[in-house]
């Protein structure tokens, strides 16, 4: 059963459907909160959306994925529908994502990074069990920026200066 309702829809201040604009705004909406970009690396997003009253966000991927984060050895897996409550450096109220920790998938509840940041970043599960990691880990070059200024082609006004 799905966590998003029609009302739920019908509050939010932004709705977006599409992989590519999901994407976009899913790392703006982590970088604007605090948090590291590639927290949550989805494919295939069909709709996201943000309350900002209340903090509540929605993700919805065609199905289900696991993610290995390399810098940590980490296999995740994101549902189909990943909901959270987020504020200032916190995920909270998570929903959707699960971590292997030995044999067993465990549910994670909460995220977050340090205040004043100290580069670790913390996962909790409901049952109030938590490990924490470095931030970098979890962060993302972003691809656009980086091969234009290892190339040395810079864009001004949207033409290119070689």
């Amino acid at each position: 059963m799905s966590l998003v309702t029609e009302e739920i829809r019908a509050k939010a201040d932004e709705l977006y459907h599409g992989d590519e604009i999901c994407q976009e705004k899913t790392k703006l909406l982590l970088t604007e909160v605090g948090m590291p970009n590639g927290l949550l690396p989805l494919r295939d997003i069909e709709e996201c959306g943000y309350v900002k009253e209340t903090g509540f966000v929605w993700l919805k991927q065609k199905k289900s994925i696991t993610h290995k984060f390399e810098k940590i050895g980490r296999l995740v897996t994101y549902a189909p529908e990943v909901t959270a409550v987020v504020e200032k450096n916190k995920i909270k109220k998570l929903t959707g994502v699960k971590t292997k920790e030995l044999l067993i998938w465990i549910t994670l509840s909460d995220i977050y990074v340090d205040d004043p940041p100290t580069g670790k970043i913390t996962f909790k599960t409901p049952a109030g069990l938590s490990r924490t990691f470095p931030v970098s880990a979890f962060v993302v070059e972003e691809e656009g920026k980086d091969a234009k200024e290892k190339t040395g082609v810079k864009e001004v006004n949207g033409a290119v200066v070689v």
